[in-house]
């Protein structure tokens, strides 16, 4: 990496750091006083996140482990998100809880990516996922005040706000009807997809044709495809829909939540089709987290949760265009 004589100065001002500290004491404020406890679970973990569109850093433990002997060699994933721990926390009897943490993702770098961010992550137990849409927004207009309007909030399903847009229906459109929106808007073909990954050309429409046109206020999109559930519980209906939603302010996407799976089988089913997603796509595998499976088939609690991301919140309250204005030392000053 080549170096320059100003490689030990910040990225970010003074001004976005003292920013940076205030708007993590008003989210610390804000749960405290809303009774939801603030944890710290672990950055190491023995498995990974499976989901085939995220890459985990890894690394090798050399030493005694508990019950393993002397000696031993452990390879660990750096976290991508603190989900599965909050979860087993939550399975035991925690409540409602929330995390600030440093999380890693590889190959994300970017304009509004940087593979060390900070994420804070909540579950509020005896909530759906519209429960948690409201709890967002309050979140938001509580930590921003005085610095950036969430206002208009306007709320879609998934299919709405493709009709509105772009007039073609994702749940019944081929992908040659996707191409032809994206060519109406002066854009090629992505390159690397295939013809039968509908859902990679439906993200591709909505980052580059919806995601543009949300506007500058706060944006819930929700009732995503099934395909596209993650670890979000399915609402009945034809089609069924993911209880899923995800998060937009000023046309950024900011954050994403569900009404939370709670049933361990169906998980497991998930689990192993993320794995044979990242087998056909030459990702390397990644071990499944059987201490979350456990913990689910204990019973996790009628939940929902939602991850946001600091520094794109931060960009927002700051109007920065690019993420190395909201961080210290982002990756090529690390």
């Amino acid at each position: 990496m080549l170096q320059t004589a100003d490689d030990w100065r910040p990225t970010a001002s003074l001004d976005a750091l003292k920013l940076r500290a205030t708007l993590l004491t008003r989210i610390r404020a804000y749960f405290g006083g809303q009774g939801v406890l603030e944890v710290d679970t672990p950055v190491l973990s023995s498995a990974g996140a499976t989901d085939p569109a995220i890459h985990s850093f890894t690394t090798t433990y050399h030493g005694p482990v508990p019950g393993a002997g002397n000696g031993s060699e452990l390879k660990l994933y750096l976290h991508t998100s603190p989900e599965f721990p909050m979860k087993r926390l939550l399975a035991a009897g925690s409540g409602s809880i929330y995390q600030l943490c440093k999380v890693f993702r590889d190959g994300e770098s970017g304009g509004s990516h940087n593979p060390e961010f900070t994420l804070l992550e909540w579950y509020r137990t005896g909530f759906d996922h519209f429960d948690l849409m409201d709890d967002v927004q309050r979140l938001l207009r509580t930590v921003l005040d005085g610095t950036r309007s969430v206002e208009p909030v306007d709320h879609w399903t998934y299919r709405d706000l493709f009709l509105e847009v772009t007039g073609m229906d994702p749940f019944t459109a081929a992908v040659k009807d996707m191409q032809a929106v994206l060519q109406g808007h002066g854009l090629h073909d992505p390159v690397g997809l295939t013809p039968d990954d509908r859902d990679a050309w439906l993200d591709v429409v909505m980052t580059h044709v919806i995601e543009p046109r949300l506007g500058p206020g706060l944006v819930f999109i929700r009732d995503y495809p099934a395909s596209q559930a993650a670890l979000a519980r399915l609402r009945p209906g034809q089609p069924a829909v993911a209880a899923r939603f995800e998060v937009y302010l000023g046309g950024m996407e900011l954050a994403n939540g569900y009404h939370e799976l709670t049933d361990a089988a169906e998980l497991q089913r998930r689990f192993e089709k993320d794995s044979t997603r990242r087998d056909a796509q030459g990702s390397e595998a990644v071990a499944m987290d059987q201490k979350l499976l456990a913990a689910l088939a204990s019973e996790l609690p009628d939940c929902a949760g939602v991850a946001l991301g600091i520094e794109r919140l931060l960009m927002i309250a700051s109007q920065s265009a690019s993420i190395e204005d909201v961080i210290a030392f982002p990756l090529a000053r690390a």
